[in-house]
């Protein structure tokens, strides 16, 4: 198979059973004979059409006399990567990827819509920069909907908290290429010595913007084939995950409660701040992914980590007031995880936000009943959504005894964030060019 067939068959599987990042991995797997520049080239055809689906769309719909919903799926998803190539890929010449998209579809059984797929790029590539969008002033939604490839529905959720400027930033950012960060494991090396040998084999490390013991990694596609990660030296971790177990700051010999720990990062950065004393406790409700944890720490080299398959919304009565600290890393909508996992805008509605943010308040009512008196609850998300994050922050000091924890110290102080007295911080993508975070933090009365 070709790069761009491989694309294409990732694109209409995932739209057949959602999570993109897990198809594409699961893929690129299978097809183990790609260089590592094929696989470049198939992740950033995959992940650069689902970050600007809707504008691709739309383009596609103003040059086509067949309507995008009424398309064959491969037909379209070979339309959206060609476009995406015309749009944004300047070391493709359009003509290669209109040939390639030929040949694709002649090679898939469509010989008669050969003609179709041509006529319609050809006619996109000729008119690329004089495609008329809708107005930023006129139609602010519209704007942003189509020209960053968010639901309307997002963008006016946005709108209703942040300002036009803001969300157009939020927007922005979530186009471009994540960065791949990690956690040192102190217990093992310090941040010098692993940049110090991870350049050694050939990878790009440099300091984190969030401070010691994160670091930036590029240059990473086969990053768990390297000795460093073989040796237990680091985990792959967002420096807003990191941030987040800063806000918890656990301390050595306490006793900790990771409710929702899956994959377990969270948990892993806990034990090297523990220095390996005491003892954490991390749940998920998904066997497969307790496996994943307990490997994730024997390679490390942690052995406090006490990995339990287990739901945060039962009641565990044994663990009633047991735990010096509990972090509630709950079940969320992810759109601050946009610039990773780009489908996930496409598949979430305020509905569904409705309801995840109820199951987060089930998950708190019961996790705040581990914690001991005077002890200390985190509550974070990996998603931009104050149905989910500030209202649950408000909701939650009205219902249970706790009062809200001043984190100033926590956080790096170039940010600029004025809620930080109040117990939480919103951290958007261009804050340091991590995922979108919110975290939260209360100590038990």
């Amino acid at each position: 198979m070709t790069e761009r067939e491989i694309a294409a068959a990732i694109i209409t599987k995932t739209n057949e059973k959602g999570y993109g990042n897990i198809v594409l991995r699961q893929c690129l797997g299978r097809h183990k004979s790609l260089s590592r520049v094929q696989r470049a080239f198939i992740t950033e055809l995959v992940n650069g059409t689902f970050r600007n689906l809707i504008r691709i769309d739309y383009i596609i719909g103003r040059f086509s006399s067949v309507k995008v919903n009424k398309m064959k799926p491969l037909i379209l998803n070979v339309l959206r990567i060609s476009v995406y190539q015309l749009l944004f890929m300047d070391k493709v010449p359009p003509s290669a990827a209109i040939n390639e998209a030929c040949e694709l579809v002649k090679k898939k059984g469509f010989k008669n819509l050969v003609g179709f797929v041509n006529g319609v790029l050809r006619n996109i590539a000729r008119n690329i920069n004089k495609i008329p969008y809708p107005s930023a002033e006129k139609d602010p939604v519209g704007y942003l909907s189509v020209m960053y490839s968010y639901p309307q529905d997002i963008i006016k959720y946005w709108l209703d908290t942040y300002s036009f400027d803001e969300v157009l930033e939020l927007c922005k950012e979530n186009l471009k290429t994540p960065r791949v960060t990690a956690a040192v494991n102190t217990l093992k090396i310090s941040d010098e010595e692993l940049i110090f040998r991870l350049r050694e084999e050939g990878f790009s490390a440099a300091k984190a913007k969030v401070g010691k013991g994160m670091i930036t990694l590029s240059k990473t596609s086969d990053m768990t084939e390297s000795d460093a990660f073989k040796n237990g030296y680091f985990h792959i971790m967002d420096q807003s995950s990191f941030m987040c177990v800063n806000i918890l700051a656990p301390e050595p010999d306490e006793r900790i409660l990771d409710v929702c720990a899956a994959p377990g990062g969270k948990s892993f950065l806990a034990a090297y701040i523990m220095e390996n004393r005491g003892e954490v406790v991390s749940r998920d409700i998904y066997p497969h992914k307790i496996k994943l944890i307990e490997s994730g720490a024997k390679r490390l080299g942690i052995d406090i980590i006490k990995a339990e398959n287990f739901s945060g919304e039962v009641f565990k009565q044994e663990d009633l007031g047991a735990f010096d600290r509990v972090l509630v890393d709950a079940p969320c909508s992810g759109l601050g995880l946009l610039k990773r996992k780009p489908d996930i805008k496409y598949n979430k509605t305020i509905d569904d936000i409705r309801q995840l943010a109820l199951l987060q308040r089930r998950i708190l009512e019961i996790s705040q009943k581990y914690v001991k008196s005077g002890g200390v609850l985190v509550y974070s998300t990996c998603t931009l959504s104050h149905l989910e994050n500030e209202e649950n922050v408000r909701w939650f000091i009205d219902s249970f005894d706790y009062e809200v924890c001043d984190i100033s110290s926590y956080v790096p102080q170039n940010i600029n964030c004025s809620t930080l007295k109040d117990g939480y911080i919103n951290i958007t993508p261009f804050m340091w060019g991590g995922d979108g975070f919110f975290v939260a933090k209360f100590r038990k009365r």
